[in-house]
């Protein structure tokens, strides 16, 4: 449970390394708050639709779920890329690979790609093998 919210912790720290662990438990955790609030969502509903344009008439209920929602991803947007900036250092990358995101089409893959990929066994440039940590607490120390 502490992978998942270590990102947090490591807020906007761009220098070091991180494991896949603790990416993809970060994306994990995500997925699930994403996931709740498009539940509730759906439970609350979005309101009558105009019978003309076809669009949604949003309840407050509703507004504020969306609300939640866009708030929720624009605070976890800088540890996002922090966290994807580590894992590229952990595989002896520079953190500016981050950039291929924005590649229409491929981009995001390329990148999905790169972060399954395991890291440098050891030391790199960017600091010692993140594996040899075992408890999260040890990170900070």
């Amino acid at each position: 449970m502490d992978w998942m919210f270590l990102p947090l912790k490591r807020y906007a720290d761009f220098s070091g390394r991180s494991r896949r662990k603790e990416y993809w438990m970060f994306w994990l955790f995500q997925v699930l708050v994403l996931v709740f609030l498009a539940l509730i969502l759906f439970v609350v509903g979005f309101g009558e639709v105009d019978p003309y344009t076809g669009e949604p008439e949003f309840t407050g209920a509703g507004i504020a779920v969306l609300s939640a929602m866009t708030l929720f991803v624009l605070a976890i947007l800088v540890p996002n890329i922090s966290v994807t900036v580590r894992r590229f250092h952990d595989q002896g990358k520079s953190g500016w690979m981050y950039l291929l995101n924005f590649i229409p089409y491929v981009g995001g893959i390329i990148v999905f790609v790169f972060m399954l990929l395991p890291g440098k066994i050891g030391e790199n440039e960017y600091g010692s093998d993140p594996k040899m940590i075992d408890n999260v607490d040890d990170i900070f120390s």
